[in-house]
Parts: C-alpha cells; sequence; structure tokens
C-alpha cells in the first residue's frame, strides 16, 4: 500500500525563531497591523509504500525523528493518508 506523508516542521516553542521574527517585524511595513506571534517552518511531503497504516507510519516518523526534523529544536506533526 502507498501513503501520503505530509510533514509539518516547526521550532520548538523555546527556542529562538529569526525567521518568523523578521517576518513579524516586516508585516506592519507593508500594511498588516495586529499580526504577532509568527513562527516559520516547513512542510515535507512524500510517499511511503509499506503493508499497512501502522507500518508506514513507524517508518515515516523514523525518517522524520533522524532526517527530515531536528528534535533537539524542532517539533513536528506527521499526516498521513492512504493514496
Amino acid at each position: 500500500m502507498k501513503f501520503a506523508a505530509h510533514l509539518n516542521v516547526m521550532p520548538r516553542a523555546e527556542i529562538s525563531d529569526p525567521q518568523g521574527q523578521t517576518v513579524e517585524r516586516t508585516l506592519p511595513a507593508i500594511g498588516f497591523e495586529g499580526i504577532t506571534g509568527v513562527r516559520v517552518g516547513k512542510r515535507i511531503t512524500f510517499t511511503v509504500e509499506a503493508p499497512d497504516e501502522n507500518a508506514a507510519r513507524t517508518i515515516a516518523a523514523s525518517a522524520s525523528e533522524k532526517l527530515l526534523a531536528n528534535p533537539v529544536i524542532e517539533d513536528f506533526e506527521l499526516e498521513l493518508n492512504p493514496l
């Protein structure tokens, strides 16, 4: 079976986010007032082939922890959908 994996990666709350801070400072200059708490992350999509959903989730989570996200400074959420 094939599964579509969507990995959302964000900096941990206690980690400084310079990119988010830059975006937040720039928003008022281009006419967007009242937006605060900007955090910038990334979304990674890929396909996993596995015998079942549990196996696919295990593979995707392992790849996420070992390569796609840095668990020391980032949190991630994994979505998995059958194709």
